[in-house]
């Protein structure tokens, strides 16, 4: 059987607010881990977004 492509991941918001997004990433061994610049509703501006681990 093939092993899954994509893996689900926590994005956390770098603002200390406790908002996340849950995503779909494609796994690549090796990859670095994923940051990215998203609104974050509860402070009302963007910020960096951090991968966490999903458990």
């Amino acid at each position: 059987m093939a092993k899954k492509k994509k893996d689900l991941i926590k994005l956390v918001s770098t603002a200390n607010t406790g908002y996340f997004v849950v995503r779909h990433r494609i796994s690549r061994y090796g990859a670095p881990k994923l940051s990215l610049m998203k609104y974050d509703p509860r402070v009302r501006q963007r910020v960096e977004f951090k991968e966490k681990p999903l458990k």
